[in-house]
């Protein structure tokens, strides 16, 4: 089965790692400072926090971000599940606004209709790698005082009219899953540039402990002393992995490269094929392509992807709406809420990519799907 994702992990990756488990830190050490500063080399220089995962990522952000019972977090629902989960649990109240028919990225006119004065975050989301338009959505979150986040999961090394995706918002998270950009196995950060955002990230994702006794309550009882806060959660990402990141991201700008050339490929070879809309790129995006997301039409995505599966191609659909989960249907979240999310879904399918797929694998991709639609 070709898979839809997969990592690409390599002999240097293998070392790096290595060298890690042989020395004196697993965690909480000097490659956890060193990934973070190499990341923040791809954001623009904005500072990062290395957490556990991309769903700890979130959580971090929106905890920072102040989220709480009795605020809003207006998002897109075309993203998958915790970017929802963690603003919910945290007692916010999660808004969905609707995605913009030519890209599935929160559409700013939703998006803006539907801010209230109880909205404390709008959350937009890169889908497959392409950038929302955070240009409108930060003239929204100035007129009305909210924060404005990036779930860039899917996003690291692309950019908007120039600008890396980790500068273009208040708070960034990203994952580093097998099947992201680049992996740590599991992982996540946060890039967030105002200080007290940054600090508060930081101190949420180890406990919530404070350490500078210039912070401290009682900063003359030793030596050994550290104190909390405000609660917090062991989100650390260790050193072991960091070192994988920091592996990576050397190759970050090859495997953009790579996902660029096999998505050309794919608009070469499938551009005459009837019944199938190719992704769209606005003007300004530099996508770092996650997924290739094509859109099968007259109702025939559930047959392409069974018979896709059959023949031994590992397509994805990514993803549900968020509020058509039972957990949030069973909020009172009903179908027909966004429409344009929810067609898009009804015909979306992600066929392989990945840096290590090869041309003739490609093209065996290509073959499937051109037999069953033409």
């Amino acid at each position: 089965m070709i898979p839809y994702g997969r990592q690409s992990v390599g002999d240097l990756d293998v070392e790096a790692v290595t060298a890690v488990l042989r020395g004196d830190w697993l965690t909480t050490g000097p490659a956890v400072a060193a990934f973070e500063a190499e990341l923040a080399r791809r954001t623009g220089g904005v500072p990062c926090v290395s957490v556990s995962s991309g769903t700890a990522a979130l959580h971090v952000a929106y905890a920072a971000a102040g989220v709480g019972a009795g605020d809003e977090v207006v998002m897109s629902p075309m993203t998958f599940v915790a970017t929802a989960a963690t603003a919910a649990q945290l007692g916010a109240r999660v808004v969905f606004a609707d995605v913009s028919d030519d890209v599935p990225v929160l559409d700013p006119g939703a998006a803006e209709a539907a801010v209230t004065s109880r909205t404390r975050a709008v959350t937009a989301v890169d889908y497959a790698g392409h950038p929302a338009d955070y240009d409108a959505l930060r003239k929204i979150t100035d007129r009305g005082g909210q924060l404005l986040l990036s779930d860039a999961a899917h996003a690291l090394g692309s950019s908007w009219h120039g600008v890396p995706v980790g500068a273009l918002a208040d708070l960034t998270t990203f994952s580093f899953f097998p099947t992201k950009n680049v992996t740590t196995a599991e992982g996540g950060a946060v890039a967030v540039s105002d200080p007290d955002l940054l600090e508060r990230a930081r101190a949420f994702r180890c406990h919530g402990l404070v350490r500078d006794t210039g912070r401290m309550r009682r900063p003359d009882e030793g030596g050994w002393h550290q104190e909390v806060h405000a609660f917090g959660l062991n989100y650390r990402l260790p050193d072991v992995l960091c070192a994988l990141g920091m592996s990576q991201l050397e190759r970050l700008e090859a495997f953009k490269r790579r996902r660029a050339r096999l998505v050309e490929r794919y608009d070469e070879l499938l551009a005459d094929v009837p019944g199938l809309r190719l992704p769209h790129v606005r003007p300004g995006a530099d996508p770092m392509w996650h997924l290739y997301a094509v859109r099968v039409l007259d109702g025939r995505r559930r047959e392409v992807y069974d018979r896709m599966r059959a023949a031994g191609v590992g397509v994805q659909v990514n993803y549900l709406p968020v509020y058509l989960h039972p957990v949030f249907e069973d909020l009172g979240y009903r179908r027909g809420l966004c429409p344009a999310a929810e067609e898009f879904y009804d015909e979306q399918l992600s066929l392989p990519l990945f840096p290590g797929l090869s041309d003739s694998d490609q093209d065996q991709v290509v073959d499937a799907l051109r037999g069953i639609l033409i």
